[in-house]
């Protein structure tokens, strides 16, 4: 019997060709794993490499997922979160629409991330 999730966390960030580059996003994805155990993180990203947003959802959505939280992990709020976020999004209600989708704000508009960055600008000056 496949065991029931309730929510999934997906980040969602641009992708690259260079098959390196997502690395540090999967490897933030494994350290949400390893904090929360009970949940499903998984990645999409927007271009140049699998798995786009619908793809990603696919196999949750079997797993049983029901809600998605959406980390859209971008530092501005530029044409991608405008524009491409909004037309994913509505793919993959299109494509699930018993699925919710809880959008968060990208992640640069965090307070905590931007805590997090300054903290890393300024560390080696101290």
């Amino acid at each position: 019997m496949t065991q029931s999730f309730k929510t999934a966390v997906v980040i969602w960030s641009h992708g690259s060709r260079d098959p390196e580059w997502k690395e540090n996003i999967e490897s933030m994805a494994q350290r949400m794993r390893q904090a929360s155990p009970q949940t499903i993180v998984t990645c999409a990203y927007l271009e140049l490499c699998p798995p786009d947003l619908v793809q990603a959802v696919a196999p949750l959505v079997v797993k049983g997922v029901r809600q998605i939280r959406l980390v859209p992990l971008f530092f501005g709020m530029g044409k991608h979160i405008r524009n491409d976020l909004p037309e994913r999004v509505n793919l993959l209600r299109q494509a699930y629409p018993d699925l919710a989708v809880e959008l968060l704000k990208p992640a640069g508009d965090h307070p905590g991330v931007q805590d997090a960055v300054v903290r890393y600008a300024l560390e080696s000056l101290a």
